[in-house]
């Protein structure tokens, strides 16, 4: 029989519990509201809007699905039934990697960066609603350190890293793989 753990938790403080509930509220509350406003304003979901902002930014609008899985926080499970569902849509297609590799490849279609076009200014706004303008400078530049040092923790390639440009422009017609345009 396995025995007891000797040391005691470290409970968190009354601060750091209503800290700890907030964050908590947080991750409960944006992601959904997040994607009931791209599901409503554009027929996609959050994840789904991800994985196309990731495509628009790749040099000719294509990425292996393992890096694309990794530029929209997502598993290759998941990855897998998301570009299905989009491919059904027409905006994403999927074929054997260019490079000759038994790997298979997401390229965004026309109609997907209309689509990105189309989406991303009520997405922009409801991040800017939501986030953007109820805080001020300082208190956004302490957030984004802040939830990069928690993904830092949880895993270090990600943070910082390949960001997924979800709220700034989508790059001109031309500049495909400009993914630093509004980061």
């Amino acid at each position: 029989m396995p025995s007891a753990p000797t040391d005691a938790p470290a409970w968190l403080s009354e601060d750091q519990q209503r800290s700890w509930s907030s964050v908590v509220a947080l991750l409960m509350t944006l992601p959904a509201t997040l994607d009931a406003q791209l599901r409503t304003d554009a027929g996609l979901n959050l994840f789904e809007y991800h994985v196309l902002v990731a495509l628009g930014d790749a040099p000719d609008r294509t990425l292996g699905m393992s890096d694309l899985a990794a530029l929209s926080r997502g598993s290759l499970s998941r990855l897998s039934h998301a570009v299905g569902r989009l491919e059904r849509s027409g905006l994403v297609e999927r074929s054997a990697c260019s490079h000759g590799r038994r790997r298979m490849e997401a390229r965004l279609t026309d109609a997907g960066w209309d689509k990105l076009v189309a989406a991303a200014p009520g997405h922009v706004a409801e991040v800017r609603r939501l986030v953007v303008d109820a805080l001020d400078d300082g208190q956004l530049e302490a957030l984004g350190v802040a939830a990069d040092a928690v993904v830092r923790a949880i895993d270090p390639a990600l943070a910082c890293g390949e960001r997924v440009r979800s709220c700034g422009p989508p790059p001109a017609a031309g500049a495909e793989g400009s993914a630093e345009q509004g980061r």
